[in-house]
This record gives C-alpha cells, sequence and structure tokens, in this order.
C-alpha cells in the first residue's frame, strides 16, 4: 500500500498538471479479506484491493470532479482534465469556500500490524468455532467476518497535505434454529482483530436462539427497555445528523426553538447522559479531517444532559461569524461501571432489546424512526429475563430515549445491521413505543 511519501508524490504530480486555481486531490486504498459462511459452511472466501483518486478542479466557484485508478501519467493527466472540462459545464456553486491552507493533523494511527497481515489461517479458526458451536447444538449458523487495512491522503494547491492509515475488522453472526422457528445474534467489531473470539461470539448467538423459543404475544404500547448497547448505537448514532448548527438555526431540527433560536445552552436530557467524540479514541479508526479537510477534534455534543456544542461546516461559520468545528467523528455515549445484568436487575417489568433491523426516518426534524426488533427480545420480570417475546415494530426518536435514560452500563464499541457503528452502554429508558407486532422472526 502507498507510504506517506508515496502519496505525497503522486499527489504532486497531480496537482502539477492542474490548471485551475483550486484542485484538491483525494487517495484512497484498501485491502480487504473475508469470510462469508450460511447453512454452517463457508461460502465465500476473497480478498480485494482498491486504489481510487479522486480529483476536483474548481475555478469561478465551478467545480468538477474525476476519478481515476490508474497510476500512469497519461491517466492522471485525463481525469485531470476531464475534472476541469466538467467544471466548465457545471452551475457555479454560492456557497463554494476556498481550499483550506496547510493543517496541522493528528499524529495518530489506529493500525495493528496483526489485522494488517491476517488471511485465511486467522480468520477460518474463529468462523469453524461459531460454526462447532451452532451445529453442536442442532442449529445453523451464517455470518461475515470481514478485516480492512486502509490509507487514505488529501492535497491541494494551497500545501495542505494529510496521509493516515488504520485496521479494523468485524465478525458477525446470526444462529437459528434449523426450521426457522428462533434466532439468536452477535458481533464483535476490533481494531486489533486478536481481540476478536469466535467461540464467544458463537456461545452468545447461540444462548439467544435457545432461548427465543415460543415467544409470547404481547400488546403493543409503552414499555420500559433494557436495550443491548447494539440496540443503543442503532438509533443514537443517528444523532449525529441532528447537531448541525445550520439545520437547528434554520429550524430543521431536534435542536431548533419554536419562534426561533436554538436549544444549546439548554438542559434537554438526563443529568447521567453524555455524548461526545473523540477522534482519537483508539477503539475505534477515525478519520483525521472532515470531508473539508478540516481537523477532526474531540467535541462534546451533549454534558450531563446540556446541549453544549453544534457542529458549524466552514460556509455556515464564515455566514455566521463563528469558527468552524469540522465534521463528524464516532459518537460516544459515556456509560458506568454497571453491567448488563445490573440493569436487568433492576427492572421490574419491561423488555429486553438485542438489536433493531430496518431502521428507516419517519420524521427527520423530531428525528423519529422505525423498524423491528430483531435476534432476542425477552420480557423482565422482577428483575430477571423469564421469556420470549414476538417481535415489535417500534416509533421513536433517539432524542427521546436519551431523554427516557433512567441507567447506564458499561460502554462497548458496537457495529450494529446499519451505519458505521458508536461506542455505546446498553441502557435502561422508560416509555418506549412498539407500534404493532411483527411475526417475523
Amino acid at each position: 500500500m502507498l507510504t506517506r511519501e508515496q502519496a505525497q508524490k503522486l499527489s504532486e504530480k497531480i496537482l502539477a498538471f492542474s490548471k485551475f486555481p483550486d484542485c484538491t486531490v483525494s487517495i484512497s486504498e484498501s485491502e480487504d479479506v473475508f469470510i462469508r459462511f450460511a447453512n454452517n459452511g463457508v461460502t465465500t472466501s476473497g480478498f480485494t484491493n482498491k486504489r481510487e483518486f479522486v480529483i476536483s478542479s474548481t475555478r469561478d466557484q465551478k467545480t468538477g470532479m474525476a476519478e481515476v485508478n490508474d497510476l500512469d501519467d497519461a491517466s492522471l493527466k485525463a481525469a485531470v482534465a476531464r475534472s476541469e472540462e466538467l467544471a466548465a459545464v457545471s452551475p457555479p456553486n454560492q456557497e463554494y469556500v476556498e481550499s483550506i491552507g496547510p493543517q496541522k493533523y493528528a499524529d495518530a494511527s489506529n493500525w495493528d500490524e496483526d489485522t494488517s497481515r491476517a488471511r485465511s489461517p486467522i480468520l477460518v479458526p474463529q468462523v469453524k468455532a461459531v460454526i462447532d458451536a451452532a451445529s453442536s447444538k442442532g442449529l445453523v449458523a451464517a455470518g461475515l467476518f470481514n478485516r480492512t487495512a486502509e490509507i487514505s491522503s488529501i492535497a491541494n494547491k494551497r500545501g495542505n497535505f494529510g496521509y493516515q492509515r488504520w485496521t479494523d475488522a468485524e465478525f458477525s453472526t446470526t444462529v437459528r434454529a434449523a426450521d426457522g422457528s428462533s434466532s439468536g445474534w452477535s458481533s464483535h467489531p476490533a481494531v486489533r482483530i486478536r481481540e476478536i473470539k469466535g467461540a464467544e461470539l458463537g456461545e452468545r448467538a447461540v444462548e439467544k436462539c435457545l432461548k427465543w423459543k415460543k415467544p409470547v404475544r404481547l400488546e403493543p404500547g409503552k414499555y420500559t427497555v433494557v436495550l443491548e448497547s447494539t440496540a443503543v448505537g442503532d438509533l443514537v448514532q443517528l444523532l449525529g445528523f441532528g447537531f448541525s448548527a445550520r439545520a437547528a438555526e434554520e429550524g430543521r431540527s431536534f435542536l431548533s426553538k419554536k419562534g426561533g433560536g436554538t436549544q444549546l445552552g439548554e438542559k434537554m436530557f438526563p443529568e447521567i447522559v453524555t455524548l461526545r467524540s473523540a477522534p482519537d479514541d483508539r477503539r475505534f479508526p477515525t478519520s483525521l479531517w472532515s470531508q473539508s479537510g478540516l481537523p477532526q477534534r474531540a467535541n462534546t455534543w451533549i454534558q450531563n444532559g446540556v446541549v453544549k456544542s453544534l457542529a458549524y461546516d466552514r460556509y455556515w461559520a464564515m455566514k455566521s461569524g463563528k469558527e468552524p468545528s469540522g465534521g463528524f467523528s464516532h459518537l460516544i455515549l459515556d456509560g458506568t461501571a454497571a453491567s448488563l445484568a445490573d440493569l436487568i436487575k433492576a427492572t421490574d417489568r419491561g423488555l429486553l432489546v438485542t438489536r433493531f433491523w430496518y431502521i428507516r426516518t419517519v420524521n427527520p426534524q423530531t428525528m423519529q424512526v422505525t423498524g423491528l426488533t430483531r435476534d432476542g427480545l425477552f420480557l423482565i420480570e422482577n428483575g430477571e429475563v423469564t421469556q420470549p417475546v414476538v417481535n415489535f415494530r417500534f416509533n421513536e426518536s433517539p432524542v427521546r430515549l436519551l431523554q427516557n435514560i433512567t441507567r447506564l452500563g458499561t460502554a462497548q464499541r458496537i457495529v450494529g445491521s446499519e451505519g458505521d457503528g458508536m461506542i455505546a452502554p446498553p441502557v435502561q429508558a422508560s416509555n418506549f413505543t412498539f407500534s404493532s407486532v411483527s411475526d417475523a422472526v
């Protein structure tokens, strides 16, 4: 993969081909190794390598973009020329802001050599452990184990250059009864592949599947819930889009006030709620820069229930007389030392939710979404899990979820069915709205 020096040299070559006053070059390269399995057997094993150069040229507020993956001079020159041709026929962007000058990016690297070198001899035993756990109980396992190593760089004509590299891995599995009557799920993402244990994943998914048999049918309504970390992250990660200063100030956000203004500085949530971003967190590979090239930086969005920050992009910051805040990195919902078992014990009656699935927006302003429970929904009575429950459709907002949190557990990194995930604890919350029963498994 391209080193820092190679990426910088290539960027400088491409920029030298440019005839426009503003030109930006983004380089990305990735190497992926994966194993897919289903019906207790491997179905696909793959190794892929991808390299991409994105060239953006701007003149008179008109921008064109072109992509290329060949390194020869002729291909690079043609891509630059193509971006300039596209700019010439593009409409002016009234919100254009010129490229940034030299920036200082953090000297951070979520790179793990073991992960970057991992091939089938590392992945196969972990997959086998899951399949063995399922087949020993007469169950059927399916899933994906993937690891990636990536580099990226940015450069422009004003002298800015940035380079970063990272590794990541994720193993997820769904275990089902052979007749399709029950299911269980588990997942483990990690920068360092050695932290992922297939036997533990298999055990959790098998346990869920065996317990979720002959579920009882409950009426829809508002329930106290204990959401496992994945279920929390499935919803709370959506809040990242809601902290846009522009959306809040234009009245399009849950942070907008009726009649004008924003909720900045207002206490909207319980004191136990703190939501933040930390690009240097070693549990998650995070870009060192935002889409505009500004360095990512730590930010606290909600502190002890109070809205502390809004996100200003470069255009809206310039218009508002504010400092740009860069983009969003992965969210972290701070937790406590309590375990999931502690939250269950503290619940008189409620529902334990493993995860959500097929989440879709209902109301962008309130952030209300709808979706389904999946792979393990259980009734809690007097502090104990007593019986499985038929799945529900829910209609709820991550804003309301945070407002109704009563207890937090220990935070961990999660990746659910959609999105890039976050770091989230299990939570206990009141008045969670389940709108209808879903008979699907």
